[in-house]
């Protein structure tokens, strides 16, 4: 019992320090276990959607590189056209670790080229043409965009209560 505990935390810890993204941008772990455990199911449920395939991948690649092992197995059990979302995925992971984890985005790097599927890497070449636009976008949107928690706090260390009945700003 004190085995598994300890085993657990020192994983948890190694996960934590894995992660490129913040808190609010993390997927959650019942998703990443889900994934791991069977890879596939992630093609299953996004089955027409390129964008949400690379999006959410992405997601769980910046989250913790220790899932590019299930990568391994979605991409020998996607179809060709769903593998350059696949190294799209790859491409946007790694341009979100670059500056927080560099460790992490040469793993990706590096896992990339080790696989020699043609259709990935296209896929991450592609992306890569427009990385320096998403990249841009994240970090504009950093700043600028509060907190999800953020709208219920006011104040200059968000300790009052901001006002329930307060007009929401409309987006342009």
């Amino acid at each position: 019992m004190v085995l598994a505990s300890f085993a657990l935390t020192v994983s948890s810890i190694d996960a934590c320090r894995a992660q490129c993204v913040e808190f609010t941008d993390r997927a959650s772990q019942l998703e990443l276990d889900t994934f791991v455990k069977s890879p596939s199911s992630l093609l299953e449920r996004l089955r027409n959607d390129k964008e949400k395939l690379r999006y959410r991948l992405s997601t769980y690649i910046a989250t913790t590189t220790s899932v590019l092992p299930s990568v391994q197995t979605l991409i020998s059990a996607s179809a060709s056209t769903d593998r350059s979302s696949i190294g799209a995925a790859l491409r946007i992971a790694e341009g979100r670790c670059t500056s927080t984890k560099p460790d992490a985005a040469r793993k990706i790097k590096d896992f990339v080229q080790r696989i020699g599927d043609l259709n990935v890497q296209a896929g991450y070449s592609a992306a890569g043409d427009d990385a320096s636009g998403v990249q841009a976008q994240a970090q504009d949107k950093g700043p600028t965009q509060p907190s999800r928690g953020g709208a219920l706090l006011d104040g200059e260390w968000k300790t009052k209560l901001a006002n329930p009945f307060k007009p929401v700003p409309l987006p342009n």
